[in-house]
């Protein structure tokens, strides 16, 4: 089948590189620009470019597909692009830019979206990490029809994935690419022959998964102990969370949460039993594990302790938190 491929990050790389492997001819690809990345800020493409350039893909880089928008050349360009290419089917995955109705109705038998949610539940930008934030018990890789809506359109596959209570935002996405990339390659074959049935969606449950911002990432010692436990773990590797500690910003990556109650203020260090510290919270309490000051890697809690706090990290010492609480999940 003649396919255009959209994709930007890792995810979408994966099935991108099923499809080709499954023998589908990739007629073109669309991904973001090169961004500029790491300590010196150089420009790097995106894994779906440097995949596609690897397998000797026409790939290009509209800023915009909006005709009316603010880069009407790009989106003109890529359209006389796509056009040429003729493609039977457009898969998208993860690309970061909104489909205009004209782009939608371009290929003959539509674009399909690789989501990573149980929609109408977590339609948006950030659905794996939001599902983790929120406790969710499991997720899944959905394949859709795309209409003009934002992840409103008809069903078509899905596949389930339990969300382990060790499972970081970079774990679960990387088990779901795996998913997404076998579950479009079996979409297509039924495509091909005619089986690939549609279903309308629910609206019974739908709810946004907003886009991740580094303004989440301070943490508020008066949220519950497991609360903040999750936000570490769906927030990982991207905003992270932090805190303040004796005018450093450091970093926490992992941690424990403790369920019992906790007479201490929030933010208060608190001894869970023999060297074991942990921080109060507005239920139960947070031991910390691992985390990594500015500049640094990731470290064991109590190597950071002993090398740079250990004096100051006792029994009633204080944190602080944000002037306001930080936003959470929808349940």
């Amino acid at each position: 089948m003649r396919v255009a491929f959209a994709g930007t990050p890792d995810f979408a790389a994966q099935a991108l590189q099923a499809l080709h492997a499954a023998g589908h001819e990739i007629v073109l690809v669309l991904t973001q620009p090169d961004r500029p990345s790491g300590r010196g800020l150089k420009l790097q493409p995106s894994p779906v470019k440097a995949l596609g350039r690897e397998l000797g893909l026409t790939v290009i880089e509209p800023r915009s597909l909006r005709l009316d928008g603010r880069w009407p050349d790009d989106a003109r360009s890529a359209g006389q692009a796509l056009e040429a290419a003729q493609p039977e089917v457009m898969v998208v995955a993860a690309y970061g830019l909104i489909l205009p109705q004209w782009v939608l109705a371009l290929p003959l038998r539509g674009c399909l979206n690789i989501h990573a949610s149980l929609l109408p539940r977590w339609r948006g930008a950030a659905p794996i990490e939001r599902a983790i934030e929120a406790g969710d018990a499991h997720t899944r890789i959905t394949i859709l029809q795309m209409d003009e809506g934002l992840d409103t359109g008809d069903l078509l596959l899905e596949q389930a994935e339990p969300i382990a209570a060790d499972d970081t935002g970079a774990s679960l996405r990387e088990r779901l690419a795996r998913v997404g990339a076998t579950l479009i390659v079996r979409a297509l074959q039924d495509l091909a022959v005619g089986q690939l049935v549609r279903r309308p969606q629910s609206e019974a449950g739908a709810c946004y998964a907003a886009k991740l911002g580094k303004h989440e990432s301070p943490i508020d010692w008066r949220a519950e102990a497991a609360v903040i436990e999750r936000r570490l773990r769906a927030f990982d590797p991207f905003p992270g969370c932090t805190f303040s500690w004796q005018g450093e910003t450091v970093k926490l990556w992992r941690a424990s949460a403790w369920p019992q109650p906790c007479p201490a203020e929030p933010g208060t260090v608190v001894a869970l039993d023999g060297a074991r510290l942990a921080v109060a919270c507005g239920s139960g309490a947070l031991e910390p594990l691992e985390v990594q000051r500015a500049g640094g890697v990731r470290i064991p809690f109590a190597a950071w302790r002993q090398a740079a706090a250990r004096e100051a990290w006792h029994a009633g010492a204080k944190l602080t938190w944000p002037s306001a609480p930080t936003g959470s999940a929808a349940g």
